[in-house]
């Protein structure tokens, strides 16, 4: 079964790469000890990444996966819409 970031998946993992570069530039400022504040700016700036693909992958969990699953019913649309409710709650804690 493909899962609902299928036909974004490059696009995603594009995205990723993108982010783990950032993560890697963070790493080297502290090596370099470059000043506290930019290294928290950057820090801000690889977790807003992070979140953004998270909500993008989030929606297209409820458009595919959880759409699905309620249009078919019973036990695996209950499950579906606690497994999204979990993953909403994860996002906004963190």
């Amino acid at each position: 079964m493909a899962h609902g970031y299928a036909s974004q998946k490059d696009n995603y993992a594009k995205r990723l790469r993108r982010i783990e570069g950032q993560v890697r530039g963070i790493a080297k400022m502290i090596e370099d000890d470059k000043y506290c504040i930019d290294v928290l700016t950057q820090i801000s700036a690889a977790n807003n990444a992070l979140q953004s693909v998270a909500l993008n992958l989030l929606d297209e969990h409820l458009g595919h996966c959880v759409t699905r699953a309620v249009a078919e019913g019973g036990s695996e649309a209950d499950q579906k819409l606690a497994e999204a409710s979990a993953a909403i709650a994860r996002l906004v804690r963190s």
